[in-house]
């Protein structure tokens, strides 16, 4: 089994319920298997400011999978949340990213791992940093860096963790 890195995030049609839903369906792919998932965190969006705020998580996976096939289950998943494509960095139901795949560094036209952006947004740092550090996976490297050396290059202001009142209280609402 290798481990795989999911990011996850959503502004549209209650983002919370989104994501939740969202971790249950990664558990259930084939040939995989959820191993941990981090907090819920919001942030401002990427990219055009005339849009919600998102919800996002990162989520540790075992797969036997290859990274296209799972690729390829990852958008399946954002199709069945109704994933459109009208807008780069714009919003949306669901937005699945491979992160990680094991320690393996992957050019494709489809595909590049690592997610060759990850080390410049807290939204994915943070959720990720949680993750290793409670679940006591092994140490990432982003170019040759630790995961903390890039956190420590990063706006982290932005970024908020939601408790378990807020994601109970919104998933109800």
């Amino acid at each position: 089994m290798t481990l795989a890195y999911i990011g996850l995030g959503s502004n549209l049609d209650d983002p919370i319920s989104q994501i939740r839903h969202a971790l249950s369906e990664l558990g259930e792919l084939p040939l995989c298997q959820l191993v941990a998932t981090s907090s819920l965190y919001t942030t401002r969006p990427v990219g055009p400011q005339d849009q919600p705020d998102f919800i996002n998580a990162v989520a540790a996976l075992e797969t036997k999978l290859s990274p296209l096939a799972l690729l390829d289950q990852l958008q399946a998943l954002e199709q069945r949340h109704r994933r459109r494509r009208l807008q780069h960095w714009g919003p949306r139901t669901l937005d699945l990213d491979l992160l990680l795949y094991d320690q393996e560094m992957i050019k494709r036209p489809r595909l590049q791992v690592p997610h060759p952006y990850m080390h410049e947004r807290a939204f994915v740092l943070v959720p990720l940093e949680e993750l290793v550090s409670t679940a006591r996976h092994k140490p990432i490297m982003l170019h040759h860096q630790p995961l903390t050396y890039w956190l420590t290059h990063l706006d982290q202001h932005e970024i908020q963790r939601l408790d378990d009142a807020d994601v109970s209280t919104s998933a109800t609402v």
